[in-house]
């Protein structure tokens, strides 16, 4: 063990921007197990179970040292295994209910280790990969983020957990209504933080860093370094060691990874897109666009030709992108159109082909789409779109990364190098045969009903006294309903967002009162309006019955013209 051991080395480089040691990652583990780093049997055990045996580069590297209890800092990116890096550390040092020291705990149940992740897939992702870590183990695992109902969560937190896996907003939110204590946790891993920069949750970790104790073990991992994460590191961490491991984006892409661009029309991308995933060999395939709203539309566009396709875009509810990402792993689809933003944490070892239907905005996205195929040493196809305008974009990536590829080749459907070049068929047209859609799509994944996922904070709000009136003027219709807030149901004042009926108009108040056949008679006057029905109401409380009052209209709210005459009825 220790030739891996990441200890300092003399002639190891120091970090410019921290000024600590560093570490640089050697050549794969691969005899070496994970017990040979001290990791628990049941932890071992646990993985072994599903095949997972010898640690990578960045597990080798980290685990000593994250044993230890000391700060680290690793530069790794997305694919290299970091997750069990950290959170194997995490489940072994957490006090487990059958552990000897559960009962000296000041707070049992309470979490002693936050990991905080940029987005909701790589929550799921990583609460997925220590939850099979933690099998065997008596440390719970809670995974929480946006998008699901508060109180599955809630519930979950009141119960007890060891770990606690999240995003920053709904970690920050939880801990406000004091449903999240953090006042006990032991460990903080901040995963993926130059992601958190781009995102702008830097201050809300520094919100949450400012919510555990000060004495802790903090491990923040980061492709790459840039300032705020530099800064933020100075001064949350103590003597960090610095470890780098090689990643899919760095050195390996260009071997394990063939690059194709071209220069297409925008009218024909959707023909070429079609052809390129009936090539031979291809398997899954991650398509990324600019916009939601291009995702939406090619997705759609490629289900109409045959292909098992599903949308992955911040729009979708977060049931919808389970769903799609569910569907994807278990093949149910194989192709994802994705967006930058909601393919973060999409972690898919076999993924064949990727395609970028538009231009990226530079080399730092080119890669980071590009790494999402040739991952654990397979080989990947990486297939670039570069509209006319977008050439001059494309030359600087290229002399960025170095690909030595600056004119990217004129192509269409029709173009005899699209075959060659990708190995597709010749007999492919711009749909897939009926004889190869076998795959069951999109649909044959449930779809889960994560019902409400409104703060419990709403449920707390009393339907009486508030700045909206109290509850009782609204239920009477008096004055306080037409000052109330419009986005309630039930407000009668404003621009309101309630439900339409099935012609497209909105229900009214009035409506909702059985009406007469003389009153059905007058109902284009009953619903002439909101302002018509204010109007009512003013004149029947001021009371005094005008000459030619017909006392049964009155009694059974009349006509329009009645209901105009009759005094107040006692609403």
């Amino acid at each position: 063990m220790s030739d891996i051991t990441a200890t300092p080395q003399q002639d190891a480089p120091e970090l410019d921007e921290t000024g600590e040691q560093a570490v640089e990652t050697a050549e794969p583990v691969v005899e070496s197990t994970f017990a040979d780093f001290g990791v628990r049997q049941d932890i071992v055990d646990a993985l072994a179970a599903h095949g997972i045996t010898s640690p990578f580069p960045i597990q080798a590297m980290t685990l000593p040292i994250a044993l230890s209890g000391q700060d680290i800092i690793g530069q790794a990116k997305t694919g290299t295994g970091k997750t069990l890096g950290f959170g194997i550390p995490a489940l072994q040092r957490a006090v487990g209910r059958d552990d000897e020291g559960w009962a000296q705990l000041k707070k049992p149940g309470a979490p002693q280790a936050l990991i905080v992740v940029p987005t909701r897939e790589l929550a799921v992702q990583v609460g997925s990969d220590l939850a099979i870590a933690a099998k065997t183990r008596n440390a719970r695992v809670a995974t929480i983020y946006g998008g699901r109902p508060y109180e599955s969560q809630i519930a979950e937190l009141e119960k007890g957990v060891e770990v606690v896996v999240g995003t920053p907003g709904r970690l920050i939110d939880l801990n406000r209504q004091h449903f999240l204590d953090l006042s006990h946790v032991r460990m903080v891993v901040l995963d993926e933080a130059d992601e958190m920069l781009d995102l702008g949750f830097l201050p809300d970790v520094e919100k949450l860093l400012a919510s555990v104790p000060e004495v802790r073990q903090t491990m923040l991992f980061s492709a790459t370094m840039p300032g705020p994460v530099v800064a933020m590191a100075r001064r949350y961490m103590t003597h960090p060691m610095h470890i780098r491991a090689a990643a899919p984006d760095e050195g390996t892409t260009k071997k394990d990874i063939r690059q194709v661009i071209y220069r297409a029309h925008h009218l024909d991308k959707d023909e070429v897109v079609a052809r390129i995933l009936q090539a031979e060999g291809r398997g899954r395939s991650i398509i990324f666009t600019r916009t939601k709203r291009a995702a939406a539309k090619l997705a759609d566009e490629l289900i109409h030709r045959g292909f098992a396709a599903a949308p992955l875009h911040g729009d979708l509810g977060q049931g919808a992108r389970e769903q799609a990402l569910r569907a994807f792993r278990n093949s149910k689809v194989d192709v994802l159109v994705a967006t930058d933003v909601a393919a973060r944490g999409i972690d898919v070892e076999d993924v064949t082909h990727v395609i970028n239907f538009q231009c990226p905005e530079d080399e730092k996205t080119y890669l980071h789409r590009t790494g999402r195929t040739g991952r654990a040493g397979n080989k990947g196809t990486a297939i670039t779109f570069v509209d006319w305008d977008d050439v001059p974009r494309w030359r600087l990536i290229d002399k960025a990364l170095e690909l030595g590829i600056p004119e990217p080749v004129e192509t269409y459907s029709s173009s005899e190098h699209l075959y060659t070049d990708l190995n597709i068929p010749r007999t492919a047209k711009g749909k897939l045969p009926k004889s190869q859609r076998t795959l069951e799509g999109l649909g044959a994944e449930e779809l889960e009903d994560l019902g409400d996922a409104r703060p419990r904070r709403d449920d707390k709000r009393s339907s009486g006294g508030s700045r909206h009136g109290s509850g009782e003027r609204r239920r009477s219709g008096g004055p306080g309903s037409q000052g109330g807030d419009s986005r309630r149901p039930g407000s009668q004042g404003g621009r309101s967002r309630r439900p339409r009926t099935e012609d497209g108009e909105q229900p009214t108040g009035g409506g909702q009162r059985d009406q007469t056949p003389s009153a059905a008679r007058e109902k284009s006057v009953e619903t002439a309006g909101e302002g018509t029905r204010r109007r009512r109401r003013r004149r029947r409380s001021s009371g005094g019955n005008s000459a030619g009052q017909s006392p049964s209209g009155a009694a059974r709210g009349g006509s329009g013209q009645d209901a105009q005459q009759s005094p107040a009825s006692g609403e």
